[in-house]
């Protein structure tokens, strides 16, 4: 690969900064990172060409001081900045300011970003363009009326804030009779969670299922669409189980659905790397947003394409064309990728803390992850800890790979999600495709650990028992009486 820059740094953590790096690396460039205190032993900082350290009151304070991680790039003779996903990756302010300092925003322009950030302005400019867009009312249309437009679309009915994202201040109103209750607290998460309360309310599909798109634009007028991604298999709004291609879309459903988001991102004139999201149900599918970075679940995408994305972000970056079309993109076989959370499942997905005591990842699987033996699962930030990702010949064969390299990587130190993921990939309705963004909802059977049986539970015990040293050790001694004999023998 061709070097673009000379530098880039990372402005991210966790798994996705390691996962930047090694393409730019990849390419011949430096890679440099930042990170807080307690980031200091994880697989990006070790990874970096340079890794330079950033304080704040909070560590994720830290990553979100736009002024102070330009100001590091600047001193450290970066020409890129790469936002990852999450903290600044989708601030048109941070954006603006990479470009006003002299270096480059690996990402769209600030003004796709304000524009497609903003689910309300997005919304609209879908629509008056002819995309498809769920029945809704719209706060900023006619505040004083809103209750009463919202009520008229009907239940049931979602409450989203307009700036929201990750699911955070999502409500869904089956009973008009508690619409302005709900109202009022989709208002104050939005104000709380995002420092804006304005709100919208949607037609609420029932049983949905969540579909998104990867597109990908140049500043030479060319957009691609490099096919669906099915991620349908959520807690709390949050995605768990990400594949592509998606086995609920016909080809011909595919193709519209495809050709809808790679419109969007034309009206837009989007540049970079993007998502098209949507709700289908019943075999209409409406636009719900577009987020204007790098999507967690990118990979299945890339091995199903065999693009590398943040080489094709990069490029871009770079003022380079695509250097590929359309009709050069196909789908070859299934992916998969699974989340590896540091949670609970059996209560209720609560967050789960520890040192990471032993990590061993598959060897026969795609492991994205953003710990190492030695370091620690903390509170300070979302859960995720790594990404597991297979690819299958079909979808069949890649749910066997999924479930083996689950059954492979081994984390120990705090409890993961890896069992439940693996009750997952084995239940009968996600074998066969049937699923929506409710199914965890309505399996809560799969939550808990299964009980081991009197005898396994001896076994286990015992195994564990002789796997620590000072068992070892004294089972394997010889008693005093006998040792003094030394080596002597009859």
């Amino acid at each position: 690969m061709t070097s673009l820059f000379s530098a880039v740094l990372v402005a991210n953590r966790g798994e996705i900064a390691a996962r930047i790096l090694r393409t730019v690396q990849a390419m011949g460039m430096r890679g440099l990172v930042v990170y807080h205190a307690v980031d200091r032993n994880t697989p990006a900082v070790r990874m970096a060409d340079e890794a330079i350290e950033i304080d704040g009151p909070s560590p994720v304070a830290a990553y979100l001081d736009g002024a102070q991680i330009i100001a590091k790039a600047r001193a450290a003779g970066a020409e890129a900045i790469h936002p990852g996903y999450g903290f600044l990756a989708e601030n048109a302010n941070f954006a603006q300011a990479v470009a006003h300092a002299g270096m480059t925003f690996v990402g769209p322009s600030p003004d796709a970003i304000d524009l497609m950030g903003d689910k309300v302005r997005a919304r609209n400019f879908v629509a008056e363009r002819g995309f498809p867009v769920a029945p809704s009312a719209i706060e900023d249309d006619e505040p004083a009326t809103f209750v009463e437009r919202a009520r008229a679309v009907g239940a049931p009915l979602l409450i989203k804030p307009s700036a929201g994202g990750g699911g955070k201040g999502m409500r869904i109103v089956r009973d008009l009779s508690l619409l302005e209750e709900e109202i009022a607290r989709g208002r104050s998460e939005g104000q709380r969670y995002f420092g804006d309360g304005r709100l919208y309310a949607e037609r609420y599909v029932e049983r949905p299922r969540h579909i998104e798109v990867q597109v990908l634009g140049d500043a030479h007028g060319n957009v691609v669409h490099l096919f669906e991604r099915e991620c349908s298999i959520q807690r709390r709004f949050q995605k768990v189980i990400e594949e592509s291609p998606s086995p609920a879309l016909s080809p011909k459903l595919r193709a519209d659905i495809c050709e809808a988001a790679a419109g969007i991102a034309r009206a837009v004139g989007y540049t970079n790397a993007g998502t098209v999201e949507f709700i289908y149900g019943n075999g209409e599918f409406f636009f719900l947003e577009m987020n204007t970075r790098l999507q967690v679940e990118h990979p299945v995408t890339e091995e199903v394409t065999g693009r590398d994305l943040v080489a094709d972000q990069l490029r871009v970056a770079a003022g380079q064309p695509l250097g590929f079309n359309q009709e050069d993109l196909t789908i070859n076989g299934h992916a998969i990728e699974l989340r590896l959370y540091a949670e609970d499942a059996a209560r209720d997905f609560a967050p789960t803390t520890g040192p990471v005591i032993v990590f061993r990842p598959s060897p026969d699987a795609r492991i994205d992850a953003g710990v190492v033996e030695g370091g620690e699962v903390t509170a300070a930030f979302d859960p995720m800890i790594a990404k597991v990702i297979v690819h299958g010949s079909d979808r069949a064969d890649a749910i066997a790979r999924a479930d083996k390299a689950l059954a492979e990587t081994v984390l120990l130190g705090c409890r993961t999600n890896s069992g439940f993921l693996r009750r997952l990939l084995a239940d009968e309705d996600f074998r066969h495709g049937e699923f929506h963004t409710g199914t965890i909802a309505e399996k809560a059977d799969l939550l808990p650990e299964p009980e081991l049986s009197p005898d396994l539970a001896k076994r286990v015990l015992a195994a564990a028992s002789l796997s620590l040293r000072t068992t070892r050790e004294a089972a394997e001694a010889i008693p005093a009486p006998h040792s003094l004999i030394g080596d002597w023998n009859n």
